[in-house]
């Protein structure tokens, strides 16, 4: 599956390159006019990520009374999709600053970096929005599996 998505994206229209890339702006233009369609993709997988985590909370409150994934106050959600924005970004510029450096050290190597980082970018960036849901979501069911061995499970 891994193989297959970053095949995938290598090879659509946004994640290949056609002609080679002569100068540094080029480089640049190049990472730059993908930054969107790489934040449409984070930013649908926040939400998705989100409704789940929203989801985990609401039955987690209705089974073990706690509404567990549900940040106190709320507007810290604001506070985290913000920051992990930023973080994203941040690390998406860090793919083209990372190309001009293989360009300087290994120029013979550095037309292939470009396509094959901006999918394992894209991909490690869709599986860290993800993470938040895989954790939570098992700690609820490690709580709830530990409600139901007779455990006492209370907030705070």
């Amino acid at each position: 599956m891994l193989f297959q998505a970053l095949r995938w994206i290598s090879s659509s229209s946004i994640g290949r390159r056609d002609t080679p890339l002569e100068t540094a702006w080029a480089v640049i233009g190049w990472w730059e006019a993908r930054r969107i369609p790489f934040n449409l993709l984070v930013g649908a997988t926040g939400v998705v990520a989100s409704i789940a985590i929203l989801v985990v909370a609401w039955m987690s409150d209705r089974t073990l009374g706690i509404p567990f994934g549900w940040p106190d106050p709320p507007f810290f959600v604001v506070l985290g999709v913000i920051a992990f924005a930023v973080a994203a970004n941040v690390c998406y510029t860090g793919g083209w600053v990372a190309e001009l450096i293989v360009r300087k050290t290994w120029p013979n190597q550095a037309e292939h970096i470009g396509p094959i980082s901006f999918a394992l970018g894209s991909f490690f960036a869709v599986l860290v929005t993800l993470l938040p849901v895989a954790l939570i979501g098992g700690a609820a069911v490690l709580l709830g599996v530990a409600q139901w061995l007779g455990y006492s499970v209370e907030p705070g």
